[in-house]
């Protein structure tokens, strides 16, 4: 085993698409990178964000989210959150469109180096955000 195989880590959970379950992906991202040494507020914020999208926009009742935390041997964390609707791409609003949801990708965007979407199986998507080495207090 390669030394760079022995320090990837990864985190990954099902919660419940509920409020409960987007404050949990926070709080669980929270205790997760305190315990591999890399606090990082951007993700904090970014997982809020993202699990929020989940519940409010990607909801389908019955099917719960998906948080999945990466973090590899150079520091670069990976962040994705998996909802069941595949069909409702999330984009960035403008301030002047006057419409309330969107305007959360601002700050995913904002506190990522590059996010994006990519289909998932069983018509799902995944929302994803990637934050550059250096960017988590060791």
């Amino acid at each position: 085993m390669t030394q760079a195989a022995v320090q990837a880590r990864h985190f990954t959970l099902l919660l419940t698409s509920s409020r409960r379950g987007a404050r949990l992906a926070r709080l669980l991202t929270e205790r997760q990178l305190d315990a591999w040494a890399c606090p990082s507020e951007d993700a904090s914020h970014i997982v809020a964000e993202l699990a929020a999208n989940a519940v409010a926009h990607g909801r389908v009742p019955g099917r719960d989210f998906r948080l999945t935390l990466r973090l590899d041997a150079a520091g670069t964390l990976l962040i994705e959150v998996t909802d069941a609707r595949g069909d409702r791409v999330p984009r960035v609003q403008d301030p002047g469109d006057g419409e309330e949801s969107g305007s959360g990708l601002r700050i995913v965007a904002g506190c990522a180096d590059r996010w994006g979407v990519a289909p998932a199986p069983s018509g799902c998507k995944t929302v994803w955000a990637e934050l550059a080495p250096g960017r988590a207090e060791p």
